[in-house]
């Protein structure tokens, strides 16, 4: 077995005897002749065993294996095996040996067989017990540290490091599940951890925390900007393994937000830290998803700086209000399409109502497909007809190239014909388009009013 031992003795004798009987078995072998020696070389180096001599002057090997186990607990490194030499036949010092929690315990002057096998199996065990620790911490999806090993690990970054603490959510995950099955599920959660592992550094830790939510702890990251310019690329990077796995028509909006916190300018303690940074993920999601929110003292202290209601009011009726006097209807974006189409249908649910669900699909005549540049071409033309066409309270979605998915509320089936004869006479008085082709589907959608209790909700 190929293994790196460290021989610690001040006696040349004795690590000469050590050397040339490891050196037997091909292992490699490094000498030192004091405790001093050992904790320097061990701060720069790993070797898988330890031969500690007790009887040492200055530092004996009871201080040194105390040291060498503090400075491991602090720079969070492994504890390296270790197997106390000693010429002595009491036995009270072999007791104290194991005591303190050393691998074995062997006498000088060295019989081979013993000496060779007692390392053999400390090495071996050794190995198997990091093997199994290591198997227990690591998601075995992801290959990041799984919740409780990435917890405890930047636990620790948190109390010691300057950094940010960031909690990334893949927004509408759900959705590719649903539509796509659980397998293409755990692929698109690969391609997550492969983008957030090609753009974290050495020095970053990474962790998946639960589903489709992962942690990173970023070394030396002090301010928003450098959040915001990760966030960007990992969406960027994003979009791209998805449409790889989902075909570049894929409409499902995926994307990924960000929730940070600073340590140690918003604290130190992890738990802090991570309802910190978990409070600003919440609020990126609501403010529209696929972004970055870094923890701001005033963004929960309720105070918005504005000192009349009445007046705080009108600012934000003036923001949020539509100010475009143009006619027909919202081409929106499936997230604010979906945002519209779950409030009207609650409202719907509740007070009572009607809507139309329609869907326009263009293809070639011709064989080309939905992709080609042609129907593109189209497609946006017809699109511009129906936002001219269809009224202001309607809402559109173009769900692919060559696909428009319209919500059309308060329209009944009896007045619906009327209402795509009125889209096909436009469309026809635009310009004749004889090499593409228009299909649709409809679906009526009635919704009965209901009597609630006070507070009670509609359940869909």
């Amino acid at each position: 077995m190929k293994c790196w031992i460290v021989v610690v003795d001040d006696e040349a004798l004795s690590l000469t005897n050590a050397k040339t009987l490891l050196n037997e078995q091909d292992m490699r072998v490094s000498c030192l002749r004091s405790g001093q020696d050992l904790l320097k070389f061990m701060a720069k180096n790993e070797p898988d065993l330890i031969l500690l001599d007790i009887l040492m002057p200055e530092m004996d090997g009871f201080e040194t294996y105390q040291a060498l186990r503090q400075m491991e607990e602090e720079t969070g490194r492994k504890k390296t095996p270790v197997i106390f030499l000693t010429g002595s036949d009491d036995s009270e010092t072999e007791r104290r040996g194991l005591k303190v929690g050393a691998s074995d315990f062997i006498r000088k002057p060295f019989n081979r067989e013993i000496l060779i096998r007692r390392i053999y199996n400390t090495v071996l065990n050794a190995k198997m017990i990091k093997s199994l620790t290591e198997e227990a911490a690591i998601d075995k999806l992801t290959g990041f540290l799984n919740k409780a090993a990435g917890t405890k690990r930047i636990s620790k970054l948190c109390e010691t490091e300057t950094g940010a603490l960031m909690v990334l959510d893949l927004d509408n995950f759900k959705l590719v599940n649903d539509l796509h099955g659980h397998d293409m599920g755990d692929r698109v959660l690969k391609a997550l951890a492969e983008v957030i592992r090609r753009n974290a550094r050495t020095e970053d830790v990474a962790a998946r925390i639960g589903g489709d939510e992962f942690m990173l702890f970023c070394r030396g990251m002090t301010d928003e900007s450098g959040v915001t310019t990760l966030t960007q690329r990992l969406n960027e990077q994003m979009l791209k393994e998805a449409a790889e796995l989902l075909g570049e028509g894929f409409d499902i909006p995926l994307g990924i937000s960000v929730g940070a916190a600073m340590a140690p300018a918003h604290g130190k303690d992890y738990e802090t830290l991570f309802s910190l940074a978990d409070g600003a993920l919440y609020r990126a999601k609501r403010n529209g998803k696929h972004g970055a929110l870094v923890y701001h003292p005033e963004a929960d202290s309720g105070d918005s700086g504005e000192g009349d209601p009445k007046k705080e009011l009108a600012r934000i009726t003036k923001i949020v209000e539509e100010r475009n006097e143009a006619g027909g209807a919202f081409l929106l974006g499936m997230e604010q399409f979906s945002f519209i189409y779950r409030f009207v249908k609650r409202f719907g649910m509740r007070y009572g109502g009607k809507a139309v669900k329609l869907l326009f699909v263009l293809s070639g005549k011709d064989g080309d497909g939905a992709q080609s540049q042609k129907i593109g071409d189209v497609a946006a033309k017809f699109g511009l007809c129906l936002q001219d066409t269809l009224r202001r309270s309607d809402i559109m979605l173009q769900s692919k190239p060559n696909q428009f998915f319209l919500f059309l509320p308060q329209l009944s089936e009896e007045d619906f014909p009327k209402v795509l004869q009125r889209i096909m006479a436009a469309w026809k008085a635009r310009e004749p388009h004889s090499e593409v082709s228009i299909d649709y589907a409809v679906e009526y959608v009635a919704y009965e009013k209901k009597i609630y209790d006070h507070g009670e909700e509609p359940k869909p």
